[in-house]
C-alpha cells in the first residue's frame, strides 16, 4: 500500500496543490492529516481512497498503482467521458436506451482496453460493498470469471449487480447483503430464460 501514498503525493504535487489545499478539499481540519497519510502512518479504507481519486480527478487503481501504474504524465492524460444509466434493459441495445442521467470520465488508458458504461445502483443487494445510489464502472463483456461481480439481464427484466459464482453444469448470481437468496440457474434456465452477462464490473464511484 506504499505505493499508494507515493501516488497521493505525486499527484497532489502535478495538480500544484499544497497538503493544506488537499486537506480541504477531503474535509480535514488542517494539513497534519495528509502529511501522516503520505508518509503511509495512516492506513486508508476503500471508501477514502475513492475520494481521494475523485478528488485528485484520477481513477482509484491508479492511485493504488495497481500492475506496477504509479502516477505518471502518461496516466493523467485527459479523461473519456461515458454515460451513466438508471437502468439497463433486456432486449434494447444500450445506444438505445434513452435513461441516461449523468456522465463520468474515466482514464484514457483504462477506455482503450474495451468499451464501457455506468450503472447507478438503486436497492441494498450489494450492501455492505456497494450503496443505494453508487455508480458502477462497466466494461462490456458477455462473460466474466468466477467471483468477479457482473451485470446481467435475467428472464427479461432490467440489468441486476451481482456476484458471479460459476459451477460445472450451473451459475450463480449472488447478493452481497446475506438478506437476499442467491439465484441459480441451470444451463437450460441460462438458455431458456435467458440469462446474459452484458459486463464486468471494474470500478465503484461514490458521492460523498
Amino acid at each position: 500500500m506504499l505505493q499508494l501514498y507515493k501516488n497521493i503525493k505525486s499527484r497532489r504535487i502535478e495538480l500544484n496543490m499544497t497538503q493544506s489545499d488537499l486537506a480541504s478539499k477531503m474535509g480535514y481540519a488542517d494539513k497534519s492529516m495528509i502529511a501522516k497519510i503520505e508518509k503511509g502512518v495512516i492506513d486508508l479504507p476503500q471508501s477514502k481512497i475513492i475520494a481521494f481519486a475523485k478528488v485528485l480527478n484520477t481513477a482509484p487503481g491508479i492511485l493504488m498503482g495497481l500492475d506496477g501504474t504509479s502516477v505518471d504524465q502518461s496516466s493523467l492524460s485527459e479523461g473519456i467521458k461515458i454515460k451513466i444509466y438508471g437502468r439497463v434493459a433486456a432486449g434494447i441495445p444500450l445506444e438505445a436506451i434513452e435513461d441516461v442521467i449523468d456522465e463520468e470520465e474515466i482514464p484514457e488508458e483504462l477506455a482503450r482496453t474495451g468499451e464501457f458504461f455506468g450503472l447507478r445502483i438503486s436497492g441494498d443487494s450489494m450492501e455492505p460493498d456497494i450503496h443505494n445510489g453508487d455508480t458502477v464502472i462497466v466494461k462490456r463483456q458477455n462473460d466474466a470469471e468466477s467471483d468477479e461481480i457482473v451485470i446481467a439481464l435475467v428472464n427479461g427484466n432490467d440489468g441486476v449487480c451481482k456476484r458471479l459464482k460459476k459451477y460445472a453444469d450451473s451459475i450463480a448470481l449472488i447478493s452481497l447483503n446475506p438478506n437476499y437468496e442467491p439465484m441459480y440457474f441451470s444451463q437450460e434456465e441460462i438458455e431458456e430464460k435467458p440469462v446474459k452477462i452484458i459486463g464486468k464490473v471494474v470500478e465503484l464511484r461514490r458521492k460523498f
